[in-house]
């Protein structure tokens, strides 16, 4: 995957989910003229929980120089800031950290297709391929280190909970639904309150503040073994946030998405040698020794728990804004249960953590 330097075509039309695939040979005229256009392929790519995608190739070429289309999943507006997904794809694009993007519809983005395989619950526990992903993220937090008007970055994260809060449906139509709603969620009054508590942890830790993923669950980290390199796919949910937040949720992702199994969270000695290596290219890259203390793996064991905590309570309040108006065929509000349970189970375990003394 090269660096990208092209600028995106706009096309001023809306995609029906019916219509992607017409729509995508049809947009690829333009984004890719070269492209025998008889030969042209399509596949339905699976995985994803937020929207639906469509892999266009020529043939007998998939995964050499493929584009996927992917149209955004129902009333998503709500909470993805496209234009800003879309900003971010072209710097990210331009520094080689994810694929070119070709194309913007009014509901959807054509980009290139990450050649490799996902990151699966065994391979995200693999030394070496760990070890590349934290040099990774030490990339992508790296890239945009302000504001787009220069300004100091501020952390996003609690203002977009807030918003996602005051969106939150407080009843469903479904019955089986609404049923287990309001057994097994917290009402928005608790909820914000427990956003409050997470607010203070978090602002007290006094982390930098740095562009993030916030979403690198194991599908989203492409392994490609021929050029020996991972990258981010995904970017919709990119923000700035504290530095340990993107490392506590790809944590808490170690578990699935499909078949969740908190019991395949990481122990604290697989996390602090996850953390020595990203400690190490932390440090490389802004000319500091890359010998780290205990007393600093310790400090940020701590700060990457409570991001993981703050992570389930994220995609929870994420996912019952999904369960009311997503079309893609996913039990959502199953996970935002699951995701809860596993919030108020660790809860006092994270939050008791202390910060070891310098």
């Amino acid at each position: 995957m090269a660096a990208s330097t092209m600028e995106p075509v706009y096309f001023d039309l809306s995609i029906e989910e019916s219509e992607i695939e017409s729509a995508g040979f049809e947009a690829l005229k333009k984004v890719k003229p070269q492209w025998d256009q008889s030969s042209v392929k399509s596949k339905i790519l699976s995985g994803g929980i937020t929207n639906k995608l469509v892999c266009f190739y020529e043939d007998g070429k998939f995964g050499e120089d493929s584009i996927v289309i992917r149209v955004f999943g129902q009333k998503t507006d709500l909470i993805i800031d496209r234009d800003a997904e879309m900003k971010n794809m072209i710097v990210l694009s331009k520094k080689d950290i994810c694929p070119p993007l070709y194309a913007v519809f009014r509901n959807a983005l054509m980009y290139g297709f990450a050649s490799g395989v996902e990151l699966d619950e065994k391979t995200v526990r693999d030394q070496h391929i760990g070890k590349l992903v934290a040099k990774e993220l030490v990339k992508l937090q790296l890239v945009k280190s302000q504001g787009t008007d220069g300004s100091k970055p501020q952390c996003e994260l609690f203002d977009k909970l807030d918003d996602w809060l005051s969106k939150m449906p407080e009843k469903f139509d479904d019955p089986v639904k609404q049923e287990k709603f309001s057994k097994h969620v917290q009402p928005r009054s608790v909820l914000k309150s427990e956003m409050v508590t997470l607010k203070e942890h978090l602002m007290a830790m006094e982390c930098p503040i740095v562009y993030a993923h916030n979403d690198l669950l194991v599908g989203n980290v492409i392994y490609n073994k021929k050029s020996d390199k991972v990258t981010f796919i995904d970017h919709e949910y990119g923000m700035f946030n504290y530095q340990p937040y993107d490392i506590g949720n790809h944590f808490c992702e170690f578990a699935g998405v499909q078949e969740v199994d908190y019991n395949l969270y990481p122990d604290k000695e697989f996390q602090m040698g996850w953390l020595h290596s990203y400690l190490q290219a932390w440090n490389l890259a802004h000319d500091n020794s890359d010998d780290i203390s205990q007393t600093e793996l310790e400090r940020f064991y701590v700060y990457v728990n409570k991001c993981a905590l703050t992570a389930h309570f994220f995609w929870g309040v994420w996912a019952i804004i999904q369960a009311k108006y997503s079309t893609i065929d996913f039990d959502y509000l199953e996970y935002a249960v699951i995701r809860f349970d596993e919030y108020f189970r660790r809860k006092e375990e994270f939050l008791s953590l202390e910060v070891p003394s310098k």
